[in-house]
């Protein structure tokens, strides 16, 4: 597969917002998610906060992404999360 087009430069340290149900198994989820597509952990820093209500859950990811492929891969696969509702 070749590399599409992008305005990135990689590799660049990127942030993804996830929001989901404040649950324990959203976090499982993203988890797998980054352990998946990311090759160096110790490189992802991870925040949580939660809603107001304390219903909801946002989590900013931040890691040095190193191609647009891995980013569309990360995306696609964080989408496919039960309790992901949305990835910004």
């Amino acid at each position: 597969m070749s590399e599409r087009e992008t305005l990135i430069e990689f590799p660049v340290r990127f942030p993804i917002k996830v929001m989901g149900d404040a649950h324990p198994e959203l976090m499982e989820a993203v988890q797998g998610c980054i352990d998946e597509h990311i090759p160096d952990p110790d490189d992802v820093v991870i925040e949580q906060r939660a809603s107001r209500g304390g219903r909801f859950v946002g989590i900013t990811l931040t890691f040095t992404a190193t191609s647009q492929s891995q980013l569309d891969a990360l995306y696609r696969s964080l989408g496919r999360c039960d309790r992901v509702r949305m990835i910004l």
